[in-house]
């Protein structure tokens, strides 16, 4: 390939990584930011508007992947006098954790097939 590409400009590989079920996405970066948040600041609601995401959305996301986990990932409190809230679950930790550890090496691997083209 090194010598269909022009050698003044610089290339790198680029693509994007994500679990799919059999009728839906279960896991991607944004669905993965979006757990992040949610762990963080302990809302749905939050998390969304942190990610400029309605909460609509971001609430879609979460049963859709509570939906296709095994155990939810995300357990929620409905509001009240002591407000509601949701909670990344250890089964929702656990998804991050290695989530975040594929993302690692998927771009381990675009990063070494770049070297290698070029």
């Amino acid at each position: 390939m090194k010598e269909l590409l022009h050698p003044e400009l610089m290339f790198r590989l680029n693509g994007r990584l994500w679990l799919e079920g059999p009728t839906d996405r279960m896991m991607g970066i944004g669905r993965l930011e979006l757990l992040e948040k949610i762990h963080r600041l302990g809302s749905i609601s939050k998390a969304a508007q942190e990610m400029q995401m309605s909460y609509k959305r971001a609430w879609d996301l979460v049963a859709s992947m509570n939906q296709q986990a095994r155990e939810p990932l995300v357990s929620t409190q409905a509001g009240g006098k002591r407000g509601g809230g949701a909670v990344v679950t250890e089964a929702g930790q656990q998804m991050m954790r290695e989530f975040a550890a594929l993302q690692d090496r998927f771009q381990a691997f675009l990063a070494t097939e770049t070297a290698r083209m070029l």
